[in-house]
């Protein structure tokens, strides 16, 4: 019998255990933004984002609304749009997609490797033809996609990348920070994310100067003078509450990705259950652990099991790009994606948050192990 039995339900995710330790931070940032009163554009947006290009190690990062408009301008300021195409994986939250629809592109979809989750690059070049302007491969789960052989393929086709990087802040691909390796990279600051704002938040990188301000023009009415508007653009702009708050957070990123680390592996190394499959780290990768992602025929029964056993868990995703409703225009069909259909019902998302105690995982590898017996 388990030690655990009547122990406190553990979350998914909690942000409580990063928020009490910082709270005297976040309320000065959030009091001196109303004491300025000065919401948009002022100076938590500029010293965020020139904190965030610094740390990500690249010449320039544009606070947007979310990591949506983040991809979506990406895709705007490099002229992507009608009759064009863009390749990424069918393993991927439908944002990377809806990005290149609102942009009037067409998503031509890949394959994802079935035990890293991420776009297989191998399958990458026969999706190529003479409409294909960009390839947008996903950091997914925090873990890096393997960015040399993309970037290679781009520079022999003469593609633009778009990297999502809306679950990896702060991961490292051969010493590199993912997002950085391509003409752009797109990040999402939802509350959940490794760097998550009070609400929605998003940022464009790049080490183009002129992509740079086509992008915080496009976010701000297609004008970078006010009544002066060169593009049809959104209104897509980090607002300063969320760029004081995040500020603050950005200086503690690094030792809560740690902490995510720890945590990631006590799962790799302590879940011997051989019903379970565990999620495989690339060579010369670094991730950040934003989902820890199993694999199991038995998903369904051992999401009801932890659950009986107070852990919680989620699903990413349930339905693969291709099978959703509102891509069925693309005459996609099931079967055409094998992995990401694998994935899609097998997949299981672990507790994963800064601040989990060792007895919080020794539950969950606990209760895992033992499934072995439920199966």
């Amino acid at each position: 019998m388990s030690q655990f039995n009547n122990a406190e339900t553990i979350p998914f995710v909690s942000l409580s255990p990063m928020h009490d330790e910082m709270r005297d931070e976040i309320d000065e940032a959030i009091k001196d933004v109303i004491d300025a009163e000065y919401y948009i554009g002022g100076k938590w947006n500029k010293t965020f984002c020139k904190a965030f290009a610094d740390y990500l190690g690249t010449d320039y990062a544009i606070g947007v609304g979310n990591g949506l408009d983040a991809l979506l301008l990406s895709l705007k300021a490099a002229g992507i749009g009608q009759g064009d195409e863009v390749i990424l994986p069918a393993n991927t939250f439908i944002a990377t997609a809806l990005a290149v629809s609102y942009a009037g592109a067409t998503p031509v979809l890949v394959d994802p490797i079935l035990d890293t989750y991420n776009i297989d690059p191998d399958q990458i070049e026969d999706k190529i033809t003479d409409k294909t302007k960009a390839i947008m491969p996903v950091h997914l789960y925090g873990q890096p996609a393997q960015m040399d052989q993309i970037m290679d393929i781009a520079s022999r086709h003469n593609l633009v990348v778009i990297e999502d990087t809306a679950q990896a802040h702060g991961a490292e691909y051969k010493g590199k920070k993912a997002g950085t390796f391509g003409d752009f990279g797109g990040f999402s600051f939802y509350p959940g994310k490794n760097l998550g704002a009070l609400g929605d938040g998003g940022a464009v990188v790049t080490r183009d100067p002129e992509a740079a301000k086509k992008v915080a023009a496009l976010g701000n009415y297609g004008s970078l003078q006010k009544y002066h508007h060169i593009y049809l653009g959104n209104n897509s702009r980090l607002d300063e509450m969320q760029a004081a708050v995040l500020t603050k957070k950005l200086a503690h990123l690094d030792q809560w990705n740690e902490d995510r680390k720890r945590i990631a592996s006590r799962y790799l190394n302590e879940i011997k259950n051989p019903a379970i499959i565990l999620p495989r780290v690339i060579e010369d990768a670094d991730p950040v652990w934003h989902v820890f992602a199993i694999r199991t025929e038995h998903r369904d029964q051992l999401k009801a099991y932890l659950e009986e056993k107070g852990i919680m868990t989620n699903e990413h995703y349930p339905v693969p790009v291709h099978l959703q409703e509102c891509y069925k225009d693309l005459g996609y069909k099931e079967g055409d994606f094998p992995n990401a259909e694998e994935i899609s019902r097998t997949q299981l998302s672990l507790p994963m948050y800064y601040g989990m105690t060792d007895d919080q995982i020794s539950r969950v590898i606990e209760a895992l192990n033992e499934f072995e017996n439920e199966a």
